[in-house]
């Protein structure tokens, strides 16, 4: 991936990860830290934030609070997952409400695209 990341995102990346939302934090701490291929968490590629990147997948993991579900919020996803597309990064996302109540089967989704 040859793209420029954003160094003004830089500060605003750090700030994410020392503030994860508790459903990240989940994600991360009890599946995403120990697995045995290296995930990033809030990884600046280009002019975004993705929220975990694996490059050795190529894919990024978004989790989706109740405001990627209003009209802005969709638009913005849209254009964001056609970004990461273009760089042949796979997008896979999940709700917050998926990883309080399905947490095994979001698990397992990933592990299937890794």
């Amino acid at each position: 991936m040859n793209e420029k990341n954003n160094p003004k995102l830089k500060p605003f990346a750090q700030k994410l990860r020392r503030e994860m939302t508790k459903e990240e934090r989940h994600l991360w701490y009890d599946f995403l830290k120990d697995l045995p291929v290296t995930v990033n968490r809030q990884k600046v590629i280009g002019n975004y934030i993705a929220d975990f990147y694996c490059a050795r997948s190529k894919i990024i993991i978004e989790l989706d609070g109740s405001q990627h579900y209003e009209d802005k919020g969709i638009k913005e996803d849209i254009k964001r997952d056609y970004y990461f597309n273009e760089l042949g990064l796979q997008v896979l996302r999940y709700s917050n409400d998926e990883i309080n109540n399905n947490f095994d089967g979001v698990c397992e989704d990933i592990m299937i695209h890794i």
